[in-house]
């Protein structure tokens, strides 16, 4: 019998920093700090990339995309998850459904749920409703240094078509 679905649980991490911007599933939020990384830093698409990567069989985001290399430098993260699916595309499959939950204490997320909802399902060519979008704060026990950041988990269904 043929697998029909498959799935994949992924996380990511990037610490705040100034001078950057604060780019969350392909929206800017407006924030005095921005996500850190070679490419525009969203955390939640890198999560969301590796976990639709890992789903199809393949190595994760940091394999493929190594951010040593300069063709991925300040590159908008939903060339990622593009790329991602192409290769999910190549084997039949397609994202079903998406879970995603965002771990930060600051900037409040929760005003940009439907934006960020709306980019990702139009990147995914999925519905809204195939979509899952959370923030948790850490209520202040994980980010007390010098270094906040923003952490995401992407849980991704794949199905074959």
């Amino acid at each position: 019998m043929e697998k029909r679905l498959s799935f994949a649980l992924s996380f990511d991490i990037h610490p705040l920093v100034e001078g950057r911007r604060f780019i969350l599933g392909g929206v800017e939020i407006p924030f005095a700090l921005g996500l850190l990384g070679h490419s525009d830093g969203d955390v939640l698409l890198h999560a969301l990339t590796d976990a639709i990567l890992s789903a199809g069989g393949f190595p994760d985001i940091g394999s493929l995309f190594p951010d040593q290399d300069p063709q991925y430098k300040n590159k908008e993260s939903s060339f990622f998850v593009e790329k991602a699916l192409e290769l999910i595309h190549e084997k039949g499959l397609r994202v079903y459904q998406a879970d995603l939950t965002v771990i930060l204490d600051k900037p409040k997320i929760a005003p940009y749920y439907g934006e960020i909802k709306q980019k990702i399902a139009q990147i995914l060519r999925i519905s809204e409703e195939s979509i899952s979008l959370k923030a948790r704060t850490t209520e202040g026990l994980i980010f007390q240094s010098e270094r906040p950041g923003v952490i995401a988990l992407a849980l991704v269904v794949l199905e074959k078509f």
